[in-house]
């Protein structure tokens, strides 16, 4: 029996959101901003109640959510962590989230969590591996997940995959959606050279149900070749929404959200990042419908 789709549970709109900080709990319960959702790190509310479950529940009330997962580690060589699943299974019970996502990464080795997403060598074995564990994932949270594109600083050379193919494989053996992380494309275009816009062109965009958009930073290799770092701490660069204007082109208006996990700046600052958004999401609507109208 097919998992259900996202759109069964609380649909998340075609808007632009924010990723849910604390430094704006207040602001947001009491100003209600205009904002099409929000979303949240799983494993920021794994604990039992306290405050950020108070504020969590209160902005739930007014807005969709989105959860977003770091920890459950699918790319890794390890079973996955049944108590993760299981506390991932209670938030998604308790806030009914339109979307749930996790990365195509592994952050675990032997009951050791790792403060960074480490990418997956795209081969056959691993294929499998991450096929099994979002089955497991899907089946025991009984909804499908979404799978995010990871951001790059190096290729393996055992990969027998592309990228792209090793993704659109995991999608037609789990029936899993897709998160696609612009910034992420762009970051691991630069850093491997290759083209960011080819790639859109030929990602499975019939399965992407939501897009992510951030900030990354200029540095160097210890060779001293220009190195682009996801870092999460500042506006979307315009090279980063260039691409982000061709992909909404392609697939017309998908929920966005805009990340910002460091140096979080005043909550205007982030609605203006995803109110830009949704004006390119119109705009790129409007113009698909100016060309099928002069057919």
């Amino acid at each position: 029996m097919p998992l259900p789709s996202s759109s069964t549970h609380d649909r998340i709109p075609a808007r632009g959101g924010v990723g849910l900080k604390a430094e704006h709990y207040r602001t947001i319960v009491e100003q209600r901003p205009d904002i099409g959702f929000f979303e949240v790190h799983a494993e920021n509310y794994m604990g039992a109640g306290g405050p950020p479950h108070r504020y969590l529940s209160a902005i739930r009330e007014r807005y969709p959510l989105s959860l977003h997962g770091v920890g459950l580690s699918i790319g890794a060589d390890r079973p996955l962590d049944q108590m993760h699943i299981e506390r991932v299974k209670q938030l998604v019970r308790r806030y009914a989230p339109g979307l749930f996502s996790e990365h195509l990464a592994w952050s675990s080795h032997d009951s050791a969590f790792l403060n960074d997403l480490l990418p997956v060598p795209y081969t056959g074995e691993a294929l499998a591996r991450v096929v099994e564990h979002i089955e497991q994932v899907q089946n025991a949270l009984g909804r499908q997940m979404l799978l995010e594109n990871p951001s790059t600083y190096l290729t393996f050379a055992d990969s027998t995959y592309s990228e792209i193919d090793f993704i659109a494989e995991v999608v037609r053996r789990t029936g899993c959606g897709l998160l696609l992380d612009v910034n992420n494309v762009y970051v691991a275009s630069a850093n491997q050279q290759w083209d960011p816009f080819t790639y859109i062109d030929a990602y499975p965009l019939a399965h992407v149900q939501e897009i992510h958009l951030a900030g990354h930073t200029s540095d160097a290799d210890d060779k001293g070749r220009p190195l682009l770092i996801d870092t999460h701490n500042r506006p979307v660069d315009d090279t980063v929404w260039d691409l982000y204007a061709h992909a909404a082109a392609r697939m017309g208006p998908i929920p966005t959200l805009i990340e910002w996990d460091a140096d979080v700046p005043p909550w205007p600052v982030l609605k203006d990042e995803a109110d830009r958004a949704e004006a390119i999401m119109v705009a790129a609507q409007a113009k698909a419908v100016c060309h099928a109208t002069a057919r």
